[in-house]
C-alpha cells in the first residue's frame, strides 16, 4: 500500500510559477513510476507528466512541454512538478499518481495503482 499526499497548489497569476510536491509513504517508492494528472471542472482527468522509477526519463503531454518539469527524489520519497508560464487553461485539481508498471504506462490513468487526494491550482484569466 502506498499513500500519496500532494502539496503546493494555490492561486497564481498567468505567467507565474508553482511547484507541486507529492510525498509517498512506504519503503518501496523507487519501485513505482510516478506521474501527475489533472482534472478541470466538467472534464475528464488527463495525463500531465510522468517520470521513470530511476528518475532518468520523463514524458509530458504536449500542452505543458517546455513549461512543466517533473522530477523525483527517491531518498525523500517525493516527486515534484515545477510549473512555469502558467496559463488559465492549466487551472485544475492536480493529482499525484503511482504505477508499478513503466512510466510510459502512466500516460493512461487505467494503469495507475495509487492516487493522491489532489491539490487545486488556479490561474485566473
Amino acid at each position: 500500500q502506498v499513500q500519496l499526499v500532494e502539496s503546493g497548489g494555490g492561486l497564481v497569476q498567468a505567467g507565474g510559477s508553482l511547484r507541486l510536491s507529492c510525498a509517498a509513504s512506504g519503503r518501496t517508492f523507487s519501485t513505482y513510476a510516478m506521474g501527475w494528472f489533472r482534472q478541470a471542472p466538467g472534464k475528464e482527468r488527463e495525463f500531465v507528466a510522468a517520470i521513470s522509477k530511476s528518475g532518468v526519463t520523463t514524458t509530458y503531454r504536449d500542452s505543458v512541454k517546455g513549461r512543466f518539469t517533473i522530477s523525483r527524489d527517491n531518498a525523500k520519497n517525493t516527486v515534484f512538478l515545477q510549473m512555469s508560464s502558467l496559463k488559465p487553461e492549466d487551472t485544475a485539481v492536480y493529482y499525484c499518481a503511482a504505477a508499478l508498471s513503466g512510466y510510459t504506462d502512466l500516460t493512461d490513468r487505467r494503469n495507475v495503482n495509487y492516487w493522491g487526494q489532489g491539490t487545486q491550482v488556479t490561474v485566473p484569466s
